[in-house]
């Protein structure tokens, strides 16, 4: 198409942030801080490379997930723990947030709830930033590496990507079918996967993870948690997003209990107050 005469004046139109998000209800992260420092570890559970497993944390509780033996990526699924369809959001999360979350930024789920699941309250990797390259830590862009994708870009069976170990893990832990357990699996927060879009064609990137041993991010569960995590085949996903070669390692996930009486009078959030009459 030819440009038309006005086109830079086109393009020089300021762009407008589509959710401000000033309103948001605010995370009180003294409080969580100050139940932090008395909390005690109730569980954990290590993640095996190429694998993924499940864990429960109550409304009110912390969990973190770290790095302990090489850099190493995960894919992060969460759902309410008494009601699997409402899941995470990651579009809406990435809408009211940006494309990487970090401290005091929470994880929202789907409709009808879309009310916080979990917050921020501790990120190592918060230094990082944005890179001359536009990637960040800890995305909500990327779906999660897929046995589908796979297959139609280049004809594989591969069944140790992360799609395909957060439907084992979900299936081991509920007792649901594989395909029953597929259809909750969702896009991922990408745990310290570093990650953008390339500039001049818009295209999703990864790069080596910045994560190290002992690093770790932590949250606190705003209400009854099933997470699933994946300990990604592609490794810190510095050259392959799915691989039998890379070097893998696991992640480790623990979970905090406060004292009680820490949280003082916090609540779990409701669900979203519309009234769902959608016009009618």
């Amino acid at each position: 198409m030819t440009e038309p005469a006005d086109a830079a004046k086109r393009r020089a139109i300021r762009p407008v942030i589509c959710y401000p998000n000033e309103t948001l209800p605010k995370p009180d992260l003294t409080l969580f801080q100050r139940a932090r420092e008395g909390a005690e570890k109730i569980d954990e559970v290590l993640i095996p490379p190429r694998d993924a497993k499940c864990f429960q944390v109550k409304a009110g509780q912390f969990f973190r997930i770290s790095s302990v033996e090489g850099s190493q990526v995960g894919d992060l699924n969460l759902w309410n723990a008494h009601d699997l369809s409402e899941r995470f959001y990651s579009g809406k999360t990435r809408a009211l947030h940006g494309t990487h979350i970090t401290n005091g930024e929470r994880m929202w789920s789907s409709f009808p709830g879309l009310r916080p699941m979990a917050t921020i309250t501790h990120d190592t990797l918060n230094w990082y930033g944005m890179d001359e390259y536009g990637g960040s830590v800890h995305d909500v862009i990327g779906t999660r590496c897929d046995p589908y994708t796979g297959n139609l870009l280049s004809g594989t069976q591969y069944h140790h990507c992360c799609h395909s170990n957060l439907t084992r893990a979900l299936s081991d832990e509920t007792g649901l079918s594989l395909p029953e357990a597929e259809a909750y699996v969702h896009d991922v927060l990408n745990v310290f996967m570093c990650t953008g879009f390339t500039r001049d064609t818009g295209q999703y990137f990864m790069k080596a993870s910045p994560v190290r041993p002992g690093d770790h991010l932590e949250f606190f569960a705003e209400i009854d948690l099933l997470g699933a995590l994946s300990a990604c085949p592609g490794g810190d996903c510095s050259a392959e997003h799915s691989s039998d070669t890379a070097a893998c390692y696991p992640l480790l996930v623990e979970v905090f209990a406060a004292a009680d009486g820490a949280l003082g009078d916090w609540a779990s959030p409701s669900v979203n107050r519309y009234d769902r009459s959608h016009g009618r």
